[in-house]
């Protein structure tokens, strides 16, 4: 068994984290994630400005309640907000706070933050910089190689966000430009190793344990940060966690997954009401089910009532009906969840 990885004060029981991920990573999400063994999960990025002027789903996206350690992911690009987001946070209960430099979408570069902050580095690391002022938690950066195949400088950045305090970096196998096209390069991210001693976490297309150990090798990173293969399945993280240590850990069963269902969607009523809580839910909803067979053409019309209903109560029904049936046999296949 590898020895333990520690962020600061910070120490994880494994090498497998739960990457941030807009409109999926809630707190519902990051509860099952973390019960079932994940090493680390992030919540969704968080505007910044908008989250210390008191924006109520941008409080939502960095609870924590139930999960330790708490990672709030903060993104913006005036230095002043990020400080003051870094300090709410902390005064929130968060014992980490992630900067976002690597979110590809339009919306997010448009306004010169995420991973438009890797054309200006200067600027990128003034907000490293207020981030570290203002707490006394440690702060972690998330970045891409680059903006694009020309400026591959994520070494650059991360060897300069260390100088300024920042304690962990994770690098996304991909240029901003290539959005999540292609493969992930991993072997691009054993540059960013080389550049600096702080732990680095490699991320981008890490589906099964193989995967994780590959993206180990090739990048030389300390840990690995699982994204889209962890909808529907939260589970995913700790197995891959514990497999990396080859230490044993129980497949949740069935009935364990539908009740995580079940749980995940009543957890996300309860903060965001029935109607805003249930549409949340669909993507999750679809995603579970479709790991037990949901798309089973004996059950197409009922996926589509799952992810169309506007009544809790039937989604419900429905999730047992889908996990019954699997578990009965009745003509779905249980896929492995890793």
């Amino acid at each position: 068994m590898s020895s333990p990885l520690t962020i600061g004060p910070v120490q994880l029981a494994g090498r497998a984290i739960l990457a941030p991920m807009s409109g999926v990573t809630d707190i519902g999400m990051r509860r099952i994630a973390h019960r079932y063994g994940a090493s680390l999960v992030v919540s969704e990025m968080v505007a910044s400005d908008e989250y210390v002027k008191g924006d109520e789903e941008n409080r939502i996206r960095a609870e924590g309640q139930g999960v330790t350690p708490h990672v709030v992911q903060i993104a913006g690009c005036n230095p002043h907000w990020m400080g003051e987001a870094a300090r709410l946070a902390e005064q929130s209960g968060a014992d980490l706070v992630d900067i976002n430099m690597g979110c590809p979408a339009k919306r997010v570069t448009g306004g010169y933050a995420g991973s438009a902050l890797m054309r200006d580095l200067d600027h990128a690391l003034s907000l490293v910089r207020a981030t570290v002022a203002a707490v006394k938690i440690p702060v972690t950066l998330k970045m891409r190689l680059g903006w694009d195949d020309a400026t591959k400088n994520a070494p650059e950045l991360a060897r300069r966000a260390q100088a300024e305090g920042v304690q962990l970096v994770t690098v996304h196998g991909r240029t901003r430009q290539q959005f999540y096209k292609g493969c992930a390069d991993w072997s691009a991210i054993r540059a960013v190793r080389e550049a600096i001693t702080i732990p680095l976490i490699a991320n981008g297309d890490c589906e099964t344990l193989d995967d994780a150990r590959a993206m180990l090798a090739a990048s030389g990173a300390d840990g690995v940060m699982i994204g889209r293969a962890a909808l529907g399945r939260p589970w995913l993280i700790g197995e891959i966690a514990h497999g990396l240590d080859s230490s044993a850990v129980a497949v949740p069963s069935l009935q364990g997954r539908g009740e995580a269902a079940r749980e995940h969607l009543e957890t996300l009523v309860e903060l965001m009401g029935e109607h805003s809580g249930l549409r949340h839910a669909r993507k999750h909803l679809a995603a579970y089910v479709d790991h037990v067979g949901g798309q089973h053409p004996a059950r197409a019309s009922d996926r589509i009532r799952l992810v169309t209903t506007e009544n809790v109560s039937d989604a419900k029904g429905l999730l047992a009906s889908f996990f019954n049936a699997a578990e009965d046999g009745a003509g779905l296949v249980a896929r492995p969840a890793a």
